[in-house]
């Protein structure tokens, strides 16, 4: 403030002087008596007006545009004042003295901040130690997330790195600085700049752009072994989130670059809340995300049915920290105690069940097939005679694309599955739907954090095949999935997701290997295993017999259901009941004269 004062001397001195051309002889005593006799009043009302203006308050170490304009309307404001009060008491200066004054002032004041900013940041430097090598860090975009993130950057005392470059495809930008850094070039100019600035960092700063456009600049970026970190969502810059504690690391499903499902959450509302919902197997990957999900459209009650206690532990903890209003019953059972499950349903009539419980592991499952039976198919048809009995609203069972001409027996499990729904939603008053979809990204016992995990040790990464592709979405898109196609279920459907594009699991494992700063079949390995018993190179979603119809969601579609005998299928889940009951060794050959689709005989050499 005291400082200030003396620019406001100094500011009246020279616009005074500016106006008669630097010869103070020529100043008449009129303008300079009035000047002396009130300049105390300039200086307590340009202190007073820069007060309220915050100037005093403000963090002038990292001061911006914001800060600048405080300024400059302070300083335009007080040259008001000072005229206001000139012209109130009778007195007059020169009319020119008012501009230059504020002129004056403005240089005066604006220029001593920038001066105070730059000293400080000079004395403070960086909290990293004298001669430590900093990380050359190239930008993506040049908006207003990459502007604010090299600020951040620049401004920082403890981040080790030096911003070198901005790439942005915008043409107009190319050949532009921005807060001193050069934007280089397009996308198509990330390996040659890399090279040239020595690039040990990208960030990707673009939260605008959808994932479907930004999976070409994340291809060309993992190609230079470069470590890379990604801005999340545009809500961040919307939000004033930007900032280097926001950014995380480049994630398989960013390169996987398939947008994400859009469900109409209005509908999922209306057939979810005030009812009480029931989740079989709600501890399991896809379970669990489906508790989260239903918690926030509030239903009258959410009951988690899991055999395995720790994983229903975990969700009930989560669920009651962040949902404390949720009315939660977590209960412990098998879907192949019929008795367990007649009074869980008498107790607390389930209004909507989702039936995610089951054995899903296809090796597993080769060397135990009775196991798969009992519990993906015996389960499921009690858990559908439950539904039927204690007349539950909608049954929506999870299935899988394994289920479409299955080459082992957990898929073949899931397509009895998937027709004992059809079978029953003929006689009863219960809506059964099933979805179909492919691999879940990063759920339990998935390629991801086997890879991961491989990777932590030191590889090598096993594949299974080199041709070997998959169809893949993430937790959140399945359930998605799975809560619309409960509100479009009338009854009978088996929904499928349009999935896009299949993945290569080689270029996944190699993609994951880039993704933590190795580079493939160089740091890492990678080995061929060959396939395994009852594994297929491809999965599909549709059998030959089938067609499909589309839904509101141009994403999902119904697949037309293909006709069966019903009488012989009930005869069917007799035998089977028996047969695993006596614990026979031509369990699947049995299920092959059930499903049509299924040919042991089509092993893993074929890939068929």
């Amino acid at each position: 403030m005291v400082f200030d004062g003396f620019c406001v001397v100094l500011a009246s001195v020279m616009a005074l002087a500016t106006r008669f051309e630097f010869n103070f002889r020529q100043i008449p005593s009129e303008y300079s008596s009035v000047m002396l006799k009130y300049e105390g009043i300039f200086i307590i009302i340009t202190l007073a007006v820069f007060w309220v203006m915050h100037i005093y308050s403000t963090l002038w170490e990292y001061a911006g545009i914001t800060e600048l304009i405080d300024v400059v309307v302070s300083c335009m404001a007080s040259g008001l004042f000072d005229l206001a009060f000139i012209v109130g008491i009778g007195s007059h200066l020169p009319r020119s003295f008012y501009v230059l004054n504020i002129l004056y002032l403005l240089i005066l004041v604006g220029s001593s901040r920038v001066l105070y900013r730059m000293i400080r940041l000079r004395l403070h430097g960086r909290s990293v130690p004298i001669g430590t090598k900093r990380d050359h860090v190239m930008i993506i975009g040049a908006g207003d997330a990459g502007r604010t993130l090299i600020m951040e950057i620049q401004n920082s005392q403890y981040l080790n790195q030096k911003i070198c470059c901005v790439i942005d495809d915008d043409p107009r930008k190319i050949g532009r600085y921005i807060l001193g850094i050069p934007v280089v070039g397009d996308r198509y100019a990330i390996p040659q700049n890399v090279r040239r600035y020595r690039i040990r960092q990208i960030i990707v700063a673009i939260p605008s752009v959808s994932t479907s456009q930004i999976r070409p600049i994340l291809d060309i970026c993992k190609e230079t072994n470069c470590q890379m970190k990604i801005l999340p969502g545009v809500y961040q810059l919307v939000n004033g989130e930007v900032n280097v504690s926001r950014l995380r690391p480049v994630s398989i499903e960013d390169l996987l670059g398939r947008e994400e499902i859009r469900v109409n959450m209005d509908e999922i509302l209306n057939y979810v809340s005030d009812r009480v919902i029931m989740v079989t197997g709600g501890g399991g990957s896809i379970g669990s995300e489906l508790c989260r999900q239903i918690a926030t459209h509030n239903p009258k009650q959410l009951i988690i049915f899991d055999i395995y206690e720790n994983n229903a532990y975990e969700i009930q903890q989560e669920l009651l920290r962040n949902y404390p209003d949720l009315n939660l019953v977590v209960l412990i059972g098998s879907v192949r105690d019929e008795s367990r499950l007649n009074s869980v349903f008498e107790k607390y009539r389930p209004e909507v069940v989702y039936h995610a419980a089951a054995h899903k592991h296809v090796p597993l499952m080769e060397d135990s097939p009775n196991e798969a039976i009992k519990n993906n198919v015996l389960g499921t048809y009690k858990m559908v005679l439950m539904a039927d009995k204690w007349k539950t609203r909608k049954f929506v069972l999870i299935s899988t694309d394994k289920a479409v001409n299955p080459t082992n027996i957990m898929g073949a499990s899931k397509r009895i599955c998937e027709m004992i729904i059809q079978v029953f939603n003929k006689k009863s008053e219960t809506d059964y739907v099933a979805v179909r979809f492919g691999n879940v990204l990063g759920s339990h016992g998935s390629v991801i954090p086997l890879f991961k995990k491989q990777i932590a040790a030191g590889g090598p990464v096993t594949v299974t095949h080199p041709d070997i592709i998959r169809y893949f979405m993430t937790i959140s898109e399945a359930v998605s999935l799975v809560l619309q196609a409960g509100a479009y279920a009338k009854g009978g459907e088996i929904f499928v997701l349009d999935m896009g594009e299949p993945v290569k699991i080689l270029d996944l494992a190699r993609n994951m290997i880039r993704l933590s700063g190795y580079v493939p079949d160089k740091d890492i390995k990678i080995e061929f295993t060959g396939l395994r018993p009852g594994e297929k190179l491809y999965e599909e979603l549709l059998m030959d017999e089938e067609g499909m119809t589309d839904t509101p969601n141009k994403l999902i579609h119904i697949v037309h259901p293909i006709e069966m005998d019903d009488n012989r299928l009930m005869d069917a889940l007799r035998v089977l009941e028996q047969a695993a009951e006596d614990e026979v060794e031509d369990m699947k050959q049995i299920v092959e004269n059930i499903v049509s689709s299924y040919h042991i005989k089509e092993n893993c050499e074929t890939g068929i």
